[in-house]
Formats: C-alpha cells, structure tokens, sequence
C-alpha cells in the first residue's frame, strides 16, 4: 500500500489532492502499472472509492476495469474487486439505500440514468456482456457472486438489449441456469433475481429456461424453503414461475405434462388453528393462488385450461384449495384471492364435485360450504373485496354448469325448502340478500340469481313456481312479482347506499330472466301495473344518474315486446308498439335504449368476467349481462319499427325453423341413441367374436383329440382281430398289448361325448354367426338413418336459405314498388311542371299585351293634353299632381300629432 500513500497523500505531503485526481492516479496505476500486486492495490482502491465518486470512477475508470477482466482472468481477487468496482458504478440500488438512509426528500434524482448511462456504455461491446457471462461460470465465490449481482444490475438498467445480447451468444441461457445448482445458498439465491429480470418480457428466453429443467428446481428450492412457510427465497421463486408461465402457452403445457400441478399441492395444506399468519406467508399464498390463476385463466386455450383443472381435481389440489376457504383463522386477503380464482370456472367434473363432495364447511359440519359464502357475499360486515370474490366464485361455479344452476334453483322451490327451518339454503339466502335494506347486497344476490338462470329456459320457467311470503295473513306472491313491487317502490323504502344500485340489480335479474322465455314474458305482463310503470319511467327527463335505469327500463320493455308470444289480447306487440309511439316516441325510446351501452361502467364491465371495482359505488354492471345488452339492443331496435305484417312473416318465419330445428333436435337424439346402440352393438360384436375365437380353439382341441381316440380305437380293433385269431375263446377277462376290453368301452363312451361336446359347439356357433348377422344389419341400418338425418340437415339449411331468400324477394319487392310509386309521383311532378311553365308563359304574353296598350293609351292621353293645352284649357301634369298628393299627406299626419 505505499503507492497509495503517494496517491492519497501522507500527513506531511501538503495539500490533500481532489477525488477526481485520486482516481485519475489510480486509473493511470492501473494502466501502467507491470506489477499485478500494484494494479490490485489501485483496483481495490477504486472500489472504495466507487460508492462516493460514483460518476468520477464511472467515467474515467471503467475502461481499464474492463481491461482488467480480460487480461487478468488468472487473478480471482483482482477480477473480483474489478466486478465489485463495476457493480458499485452501474447499480442503482446503493443509492437509492443512502437516499433512504439519509432521509432527504428533495434530493435530485439523477439516479436511473446515471445507471442507465454507464450499462448503455458497457454493453456498447457486446463482448463485454459475452466476457461477463464466462466469468459467471466461474466457481471461485469471489468471482461469481459479483459477477451475478453485476449482470443482474444489467438486466434492469437495459433489459431488451441485455436480454438479445445473452439470446445470441453460445449457450448464454444455458451458463445461467447452473446458478440455480449452485451450492452456495447466497449465490443461488441471487441466481433467481438474476433470471427474474432475464426472463421479462421475453417468450423466447422464457422457454429456454423452462426447457433447461427450471421447474424441477425452483420446485425444489420451494420446498427446500418450507413451501408457504418459507422467506423471501420462495417469494423470488415463485414471482421467476410467474414471468415464465404467464401468458406462454408452450410452457403452461409443459408445466402440466411435466406433473409440476401434483407438485403444488403441499402449498396450500394449512392446520386448524391459522392465527398468526406472518406477513411472509400471506405473500407467499399470494403468489401461489396466483400461479393457479394464471394456469386457469381464460385468456389461455380453452383445451390447455380444462386440462389444467382436470389435473387439479385429480390431484387433490381444488380440495386443498376448499379447505383453505373454509378453514378458521385465514387472512381475509387470502380467501379473496382463493374466491377469485378461476379453477372452477367451466369445469363440469370439478364444478360437480365441489358443489357435491367438497363444499362443506370445516368449522360448521352439516352446512354446505356453497351456503357459508354466499352469507358471507350477503352480509354488509364483511369487506367489500371479498364479498367481490365470492360473487367472482359462485359464477365461475355456475358458468356452463346446468347441474349446478338445478342445484341453486331447486332450493327455491317449495318441494325442496325445509319447512322446519332447521337449515339455511342457498336459495334462502338469495332471496334475503335481494329483499335486504343493503342495496349492495340486493345487487350481488340479483346478478348471482341471474347467473343460475342464465341460458336455461327450463329453470327460468320453474323460478316462476317460488312463492314468497311478505306478512302475516298475506297471501304469498310470486317471486317475479315481488321482485317488481320492489322495483317501482324505489325510493320509499329506506335503504343503506345506493338506491340506483338496487334498481339496476333487480332490472338486470329481470332481464336476464324473461329473455328467451316467452312464458317468463306472460307472467310479468299478466300483472296490469307494470308496462305502465315502464313506459312512465322512460318518458321522464331525469337526471344522469337515472338515465341508467331509464336505459334498463327500455331494455325489459323491448325484451317484453320481441319475447311476447301475443298470448294476452291486451298485450300483444303491437299494441305495446303503439303505446311506445304514443307515450315515449320511438326515437326517444331508441335514445334511451342506447344509455345503457354508453355508460362508462358498462364499458369497464364489459372488458373481463372478473369484477374489478374499485369501490361499492362503481358496481352497477355485471359481465355476462354486458353480453346479453349487446345481444338484444339491435333486435329491439328492429323489432319497434316493424309493422304487424313484418311481425306475423317473421313469426311464421320462427315456427318454420323451429320445426325444423326440433326435427334436427329429434334427430341428434336418435343419433346419439344410435350412437349409443352402437357402441354398445361394437362392445357385443367384440366379446362375441372373442368368445367365437376362444369356442374355434376349443372346437380345434376337441377335433385333434377326437382324431387321436379315433386312431386310438382304430388300432385297438385291428389288434383285436389278430388276438382271436391265436387265443380261444374264454369267459376269462384278457388283455391285448397291456389294454383291457373294459378301457375300449370307455373310449367309445369318451368318443361319443366328444361328438355330442362337438355338435353342440357347432350349434352354438351357428347361433354367434346368426348374432353377428343381425349386428351387421342394424348398423347398416343406423348407417341408412344417419344419411337420411345429414339430408334432413342439408335440407333445413336450404329452408332457412330459402326463407332468407324469401325475405329478401320481399324486401326487394316492396323496394320495386315503392321506387315505382316514386316514379310515378316525379311523371305528376313533372306534367305539372309543364303545365305551370305553360301558364307562365301565356300570362308573360298578356303582361306583354297589356304593356302594348297602356304604352298607346299613355300616346293617347298625351294628344288629348295638347289639343286641351291649345283650346287654352288648363291640365295638370303628373308631377304636379304627385307632388300635391304628398303635400296633403304630409298635411294629414300632423293633424294626427296634434290630436
């Protein structure tokens, strides 16, 4: 360290030189220094210096440092103090550490592009980024680490180019993952921060990383941590299997086809008593329920997410998922996050098996756990986010689920409801949530009734069945139409929040309910107080916050209009269409129809299923909802301004192709019967062509043992007859060649039961054959039915061509005559016009005629003047005259001044 004290300055050398010369010193030793002893000392001293001169370092020093990492490879501690110098330079994090430290709010924050501005220069040479990278292969600590944290720095100054740097250089991904074998726990660890900031934003690194067996290991290192219950080490694990499964298909498939779903399981296994959750741990169930998330999320191909539920089912991974949400003493943040998770969603076997097997509370033993979340939904205590989330899962539960919508409904209905009050239903707590004074609970309990009804006519039609009871002595209404009288109470009752809230909510119900159920349409009409309340609410100038329930108002009338099947004589379509024109007016009508798809929140609901409100004042539109608004604001639209003729075609246009499409419907059901049949008819075919198999190796064995006991007897007879003949006939038993005569009989006896054994197989045979035969028949048969269904299809789609044809003939038609009818008022026109062009003419040529006349009369009196002039007679000329008649009204108008 002597050369220092010459750098530096010792206590005797006069005045203290500047940093900046310091290092400039320092950079000229490292330059030209031939000792390596010497060129370490300045490199170390530069370190030291780094963190306070950072720019100066940064400016003069970092060209030699990077010659010190490619000349000096052989001495760890240099390359080492190199690194470390580089880091201290490039990193951001060191002072943004002393900005905290220091507490100075106004502090210039110059920071990120001074970072920024050094990486820019240091990758400059791509072979500097190459040279890092063989460094990082090191396995000396010294080396490695710095090399790591230096590379990692890199990465979030300038990550795409940092990133395209690794991509194209020889096995740069590859070098990297060996990180994450590293022995060293501090090393490993700062290999996973390093791959986080390589793989963002980056498919193709991504799947390199995933191909070079990262699941295995980060999988590993969880459990290794203590999965849930680990550090900070599992968080950076987990947040690196986000960047590489979020939104990459190709990996999603690998995870699943690797059974790395089997290995999270062990994630969400939680004890009874859950108090005391450190914060660590809730992070790390954060980031696990979101890992499942996005393994099941919509946005993924349909087949790779049920794929991936069904492996969750399977695995016994949903069921934890359930304990979890029924389990004591779990943060409330973490049941959000399980609630909103979408690995129920559209899954039929785990929608099934978590309403049936798996959704009863651990805490309440004889209560299903669907009913422990809807009072949870329904109960204005809890927070507002989870009670989201459990609307989120009842509808995930529900989404193309019949089962599970029969389920939910048949507890509504009176065959099924406790009538001793012992138990809750799911059903009963609906309907308290809808008739409730919170109007945030009326909300979420109508739109998750409306998601039990949804595409379901039959359910929509046994709804109409519930019966309520409102008081004592009462006589019970229908759920329909207490959910109306609610409706045009509005603000008489006294409600907590927004009352506007409640009204959207039952109009959504009510909307999603009569849709395509004509039945549903009768009842709500057969009640006399509801059109007019309808049309009264959307003839009135209300404010902007009413337009909403104007504009929904407007959709159940139209809904009332297009679905009405003209069974009520009072109510048919255009009788309502008249009313329309007469009370609304159908382009008001139109205009506050259009409300609906203009509001700010519809158009935010309408982007994903997930709720993502941001307080109880912006809830007022569910997703699917959005769908059917978009749905049937066009076919309203149509359908008002169509005459009765239109209305009566279309009709007969419906019934048509609901003939046809019930034919195709019967049709699919024999199809799928015969497919049935047949299947049944193969499995048949098959065992009795395996049993005729195994029956022709019986029948070949017997036949080959008959044959032999044929030889067998044949040789017996013929040394029968040459024994008679030497031996004389005694009453003795004897033998012939060791045989007895009493085993000859047994084999006759023996031969005749192979014969009958062999007939009755033949016959059983011929049975099988005639058996096949007739299988053979029927499938040529189902063969026959199912081109004569492909006809009938082929044919009912020319029908439907046909009527769409038809219509446009129509149109065409009624286009013709209306041009024709035009035309023919133009030829009026245009005779009129030739008519008045006439007169015009002839009353130019009287004005003419006239002018002629007046100009000889004028000749006329002028002479008459002159001879009076020449009798002496006195005549007064025009101008004197005009120039009288104005004194006198001159004279005239002030008289009437004066008076």
């Amino acid at each position: 360290m002597n050369f220092l004290r010459g750098v530096m300055g010792g206590p005797s050398a006069g005045p203290q030189p500047s940093g900046a010369e310091t290092i400039q010193k320092l950079c000229d030793r490292v330059a030209s220094s031939t000792l390596l002893d010497d060129r370490r000392d300045a490199v170390r001293a530069l370190k030291s210096l780094s963190k306070k001169y950072r720019l100066e370092v940064g400016i003069q020093a970092m060209e030699h440092l990077i010659h010190v990492l490619q000349t000096d490879r052989s001495d760890s501690e240099i390359i080492g103090y190199a690194l470390d110098t580089l880091y201290n330079v490039i990193s951001n994090d060191l002072e943004e550490e002393e900005q905290d430290d220091s507490e100075e709010e106004n502090l210039p924050k110059q920071v990120d592009d001074l970072g920024s501005q050094f990486t820019e220069i240091f990758i400059k040479q791509q072979e500097n980024v190459t040279l890092l990278l063989t460094l990082v292969e090191e396995f000396d600590f010294h080396v490695r680490w710095p090399g790591v944290k230096l590379l990692t720095s890199l990465l979030k100054q300038q990550g795409p180019q940092v990133q395209q740097i690794i991509l194209v250089s020889p096995m740069g991904v590859s070098r990297l993952m060996d990180l994450l074998a590293d022995s060293r726990e501090v090393i490993r660890n700062d290999g996973v921060l390093l791959l986080q900031q390589l793989t963002k934003s980056n498919a193709a690194i991504q799947k390199i990383v995933a191909f070079e067996n990262a699941f295995e290991r980060l999988l590993d290192i969880i459990t290794e941590e203590g999965n849930s219950d680990g550090g900070i080490v599992v968080e950076d694990c987990l947040l690196l299997l986000q960047n590489l499964l979020k939104n990459n298909n190709s990996n999603q498939n690998f995870f699943k086809e690797g059974s790395y779903i089997q290995r999270m399981k062990p994630w969400f296994e939680v004890g009874d008593d859950n108090c005391g959750w450190s914060a660590q741990k809730v992070t790390n169930l954060h980031l696990m329920l979101q890992l499942v998330r996005v393994l099941v999320s919509p946005t993924n191909p349909p087949g790779a997410t049920s794929s991936c539920q069904k492996a969750m089912f399977q695995c016994g991974l949903l069921q934890q998922l359930c304990t979890i949400l029924m389990a004591t003493g779990v943060p409330a943040d973490i049941l959000t996050e399980v609630r909103g998770s979408k690995v129920f969603r559209g899954s039929q076997c785990l929608q099934f098996c978590n309403f049936v097997l798996m959704f009863f509370s651990l805490s309440f033993p004889n209560r299903p756990a669907i009913v422990v979340l809807l009072m949870s939904m329904v109960n204005e205590r809890q927070p507002f986010v989870l009670r989201c989330a459990v609307l989120y899962c009842f509808q995930c539960f529900l989404y193309k689920n019949q089962k599970g919508q029969g389920e939910i409904v048949s507890t509504l209905l009176p065959s099924t409801i406790d009538a001793t009050g012992n138990s809750v239903s799911a059903g009963q707590l609906l309907c308290g949530g809808l008739f409730s004074t919170d109007s945030l609970s009326n909300w979420y309990a109508a739109v998750a009734l409306a998601h039990a009804l949804q595409e379901n006519a039959t359910l929509k039609e046994q709804l109409l069945r519930v019966q309520l009871a409102t008081s004592i002595g009462n006589p019970p209404v229908s759920l329909l139409q207490q959910c109306t009288n609610i409706l045009s109470q509005g603000d008489k009752i006294d409600r907590r929040g927004s009352k506007v809230q409640t009204r959207v909510g039952l109009l959504m119900l009510l909307c999603t309910w009569l849709s395509n159920c004509s039945i549903a349409v009768t009842h709500f009409l057969h009640n006399p107080a509801n059109i007019p309340f309808l049309t009264g609410q959307i003839a009135e100038n209300l404010g902007e916050e009413e337009q909403l329930v104007q504009g929904l108002c407007a959709l159940l009338l139209g809904i009332s209009i297009y679905y009405n099947d003209n069974s009520l004589e009072n109510y048919r379509k255009e009788k309502l269409k008249q009313l329309i024109e007469k009370r609304i007016g159908r382009e008001n009508f139109i205009e506050k129809l259009g409300f609906i798809s203009k509001h700010e929140l519809h158009s935010r609901a309408a982007q994903k299923p997930q709720p993502s409100f941001s307080s109880p004042d912006h809830v007022m539109f569910d997703h699917e909802f959005t769908k059917l608004v978009k749905e049937l604001e066009g076919v309203i639209s149509k359908a008002i301004y169509k005459s009765s003729e239109e209305d009566k075609k279309e009709e007969e246009v419906k019934k048509t192709l609901e003939q046809h499409d019930n034919i195709v419907t019967h049709y699919k059901k024999v199809i799928r019967e015969q497919d049935q049949e047949l299947e049944e008819l193969k499995q048949q075919v098959n065992t009795l062509r395996s049993q005729n198999e195994q029956l022709q190796a019986t029948v070949t064995q017997q036949v080959s043992q008959i044959q032999q006991h044929k030889d067998q007897y044949n040789l017996l007879k013929v040394q029968l007859g040459k024994d008679a003949q030497h031996h004389n006939s005694h009453g003795e038993t004897f033998q012939v060649n060791g045989i007895q005569l009493e085993e000859v009989s047994k084999l006759k006896e023996e031969l005749e039961e192979w014969k009958n054994k062999h007939e009755l197989l033949q016959g059983q045979l011929r049975e099988k054959d005639s058996v096949i035969e007739k299988l053979k028949k029927n499938l040529i048969r189902i063969q026959l039915q199912s081109t004569e269904i492909s006809k009938l299809q082929t044919e009912n789609q020319k029908l439907q061509l046909m009527s769409e044809v038809k219509a446009l003939s129509e149109e065409k038609a009624s286009l013709k005559q209306y041009l024709d009818s035009s035309n023919s008022t133009v030829a009026i026109l245009q005779d009129q016009k030739s008519k008045l062009q006439q007169e015009v003419a002839e009353s130019k040529k009287e004005q003419d005629d006239l002018l002629v006349l007046l100009a000889d009369q004028d000749q006329k009196l002028s002479a008459l003047k002159n001879k009076l002039k020449e009798l002496g007679e006195p005549v007064e000329d025009e101008d004197d005259i005009e120039s009288g008649d104005q004194g006198d009204d001159d004279e005239d108008g002030e008289d009437e001044e004066q008076d």
